[in-house]
C-alpha cells in the first residue's frame, strides 16, 4: 500500500482499513448429525416415534419467545412469499418510515432451504432411525439498530437443529464508535468520504479485531433467540460460532472526485489486460506451480470481470468463492477481499487434535478463533493488489531497475564471500524465482527456506540427499536475492520478506514479462 500512496501523494486525504460485511453462523455442533440428535432425544427421554411431535412443540416455543418483543413493542412481523426479496432494503424503509434510531426494526418470516432430520423406517431391521435431509422450514429475520453494532440482523432457523446467522457491518460499528468518541465524519452508505482523524478512526477499527467474539455473538443471539439454551432441556449445548463470509475493505479517500475519475479507468484497464489467472490465484492464497501456469489438477474457476454498479465501475476477480475487487464511489477508491472459503489460506497454529503440540502452517479455519489471521491475509491481498496498480505509474525507467540486477553484486554477510552472480529477470528460471518470493501469501509472515523449496519444486524430494541438495540450492538463491536488495532477513528469525524496492522492481519486471508486445507498444510513451 505504501508504493500506491507514494504515487498518489497529496491527492489522498487518508486510508481506512478494516472489516466491512461480516456474516457469522452459529451451530449446535452435537445436533448437526444424526448420532448427536439421538443423544439429545435420549437425554430428554423422547422416543423416535414422537420426534415430529416434539420438534413441533419446540418450534412453537421458539416462535413464541422469539416474536415476543416484536408483539410487545408493536413492531411489524412480515411474511415474505419469496426469499429473493431484499430484506435489508425493506428493513431500511421501515426504519426510515418509523424513525427508528435504536432497537428492533421488525421481523421477517420466510420459508427457505435448511438442513434438518426425519425419522426413517428401516424395514429390513424393523427399526426406526433418524436421518439427515435437506428440507425447507420457516426462518425468522430480526433486524435491529444495535447500540454497539448499528444496523444488523439475526436469522433463526425455527426447526431442528436451530442454526442461526448474525450479519453485521464493520463500518456501521465504526460509526457508533466514533459517535461515542465525539469524532466527526461524513458518510455515504457504508463508506466514509471524510473523517476528522483517520488515525483515531483506524485505531477504533483495529479494536474490533480484539473483541471477545463468542461473547458478543451470544449477546446478539439473545436478542432473537432468548429461549436458548432452556429450549434444549437436559442437553443445553452452547452455539459454536464460525465465519460464513468476511469482507475486508481498504478505503483510499481522495481529496477530489475528479482525481478518482481520472486515475481509476487506467487501473481498471491495467487489471483486466495484465493480470493472468496465476496472478489472481496468488492474490487469493492459491499455490501456483513453477511454470507460472494454473495447475492441471485445479478444478475450480478463475474469473475477472468489469461491470457497472450503482456506485460506479467495479473490476472483480474470483477464485472459486473467494474474490478481490476494486471500485470507486464518490471520492473513495475501495479494494476489498471477500473470503468464503478460508481453507485456501494458512495460519500458524497447533493441530486441533493436539492444541499443546507443535505449531505449523495449517489451513485457515472458519471458526472465530482465526478471525484475526483472516484480517491479516485479507489485508495482504489488498496491499498486493494496490501495489500492482501503482506499478502502472512507476516513473523510474525500466533500464534503471534492471541494469543493477544484471551485474554481479556483493554477497551479504562477511566481506570474504565471493560476489554473487547477476540475475536474468526475463529468463524462465529467475522469473519463476521472482514470482515465488513475491507471492502475496508471504507478505505478512515472510517466507522460509522450506516455503521457497515447495514453491520451486512441483514434487517432494524422494531421498534425504535430494532434500538436502534442494535446501542448499534455495539457501544460495536467498543469498542471491538479498545481495541484489530484493529480499531482507527478518531479525531473529529464519524468515525473509521482499523489500519495498524489491516489490516495486519485481512487480514491474513480471508485468513487462507477461504483457503482450501489442500492449507495450500501445502504452509506450
Amino acid at each position: 500500500m505504501n508504493s500506491f500512496l507514494a504515487f498518489c501523494g497529496g491527492l489522498v486525504l487518508g486510508v481506512l482499513q478494516g472489516y466491512d460485511r461480516l456474516v457469522f453462523r452459529g451451530h449446535l455442533r452435537q445436533l448437526s448429525y444424526p448420532h448427536g440428535m439421538d443423544c439429545y432425544l435420549s437425554a430428554n427421554r423422547v422416543l423416535l416415534k414422537d420426534f415430529e411431535t416434539h420438534a413441533k412443540q419446540k418450534t412453537a416455543e421458539l416462535l413464541e419467545t422469539s416474536l415476543a418483543e416484536a408483539l410487545q413493542t408493536k413492531r411489524p412481523i412480515t411474511y415474505l412469499r419469496s426469499s429473493q426479496i431484499s430484506k435489508e432494503k425493506a428493513a431500511r424503509k421501515i426504519a426510515e418510515r418509523d424513525q427508528i434510531t435504536e432497537g428492533l426494526i421488525g421481523v421477517f418470516k420466510c420459508v427457505e432451504p435448511c438442513h434438518t432430520f426425519e425419522v426413517h423406517r428401516d424395514r429390513a431391521r424393523k427399526m426406526l432411525e433418524l436421518r439427515s435431509k435437506q428440507g425447507k422450514c420457516m426462518y425468522l429475520y430480526h433486524y435491529f439498530i444495535h447500540p454497539v453494532f448499528g444496523f444488523m440482523h439475526v436469522r433463526v432457523q425455527t426447526w431442528f437443529p436451530f442454526a442461526v446467522q448474525v450479519c453485521m457491518n464493520g463500518r456501521e460499528w465504526l460509526s457508533r464508535q466514533m459517535d461515542r468518541a465525539g469524532l466527526s465524519y461524513q458518510r455515504r452508505d457504508n463508506k466514509f468520504v471524510d473523517l476528522e482523524s483517520f488515525a483515531k478512526a483506524q485505531a477504533l477499527m483495529d479494536r474490533q479485531l480484539r473483541e471477545p467474539w463468542p461473547r458478543r455473538l451470544d449477546q446478539a443471539l439473545r436478542l432473537a433467540h432468548p429461549a436458548h439454551p432452556q429450549l434444549l432441556g437436559r442437553l443445553p449445548i452452547p452455539y459454536y460460532w464460525s465465519v460464513y463470509q468476511s469482507e475486508w475493505a481498504s478505503d483510499v479517500v481522495f481529496r477530489s472526485r475528479d482525481d478518482v475519475q481520472r486515475l481509476f479507468p487506467q487501473w481498471v484497464r491495467h487489471a483486466i489486460t495484465t493480470y493472468r489467472s496465476a496472478d489472481v490465484m496468488r492474490f487469493l492464497g492459491r499455490e501456483v506451480p513453477l511454470s507460472g501456469q494454473v495447475h492441471a489438477n485445479f478444478q475450480g474457476e478463475v474469473e475477472s470481470k468489469v461491470h457497472r454498479r450503482e456506485e460506479g465501475v467495479c473490476v472483480k476477480h474470483w477464485v472459486n468463492d473467494n474474490s478481490i475487487k476494486m471500485y470507486d464511489c464518490d471520492r473513495v477508491l475501495r479494494i476489498e477481499t471477500t473470503i468464503n472459503n478460508p481453507e485456501d489460506f494458512k495460519v500458524y497454529r497447533a493441530s486441533e487434535a493436539d492444541p499443546e503440540g507443535k505449531k505449523d502452517w495449517r489451513p485457515l479455519r472458519r471458526g472465530v478463533a482465526d478471525l484475526h489471521r483472516r484480517a491479516e491475509v485479507s489485508q495482504a491481498a489488498n496491499e498486493k493488489y494496490a501495489e500492482q496498480a501503482a506499478t502502472l505509474h512507476e516513473t523510474t525507467p525500466l533500464k534503471d531497475l534492471v541494469e543493477p540486477l544484471c551485474q554481479r553484486a556483493k554477497a551479504p554477510g562477511t566481506t570474504k564471500r565471493r560476489p554473487v552472480r547477476a540475475l536474468n529477470p526475463l529468463g524462465a528460471d529467475d522469473a519463476a524465482l521472482l514470482e515465488a518470493v513475491s507471492d502475496p501469501k508471504y507478505a505478512v509472515a515472510g517466507l522460509r527456506n522450506r516455503d521457497l523449496t515447495e514453491s520451486l519444486y512441483d514434487k517432494p524430494a524422494r531421498t534425504k540427499d535430494e532434500h538436502r541438495r534442494r535446501s542448499a540450492r534455495v539457501t544460495r538463491l536467498l543469498r542471491l536475492l538479498r545481495a541484489h536488495g530484493l529480499l531482507h532477513k527478518v531479525p531473529h528469525t529464519h524468515r525473509y520478506q521482499v523489500s519495498p524496492h524489491g516489490r516495486k522492481t519485481i512487480t514491474a519486471l513480471l508485468m513487462v514479462r507477461n504483457a503482450s508486445a501489442e500492449y507495450l507498444t500501445t502504452n509506450a510513451p
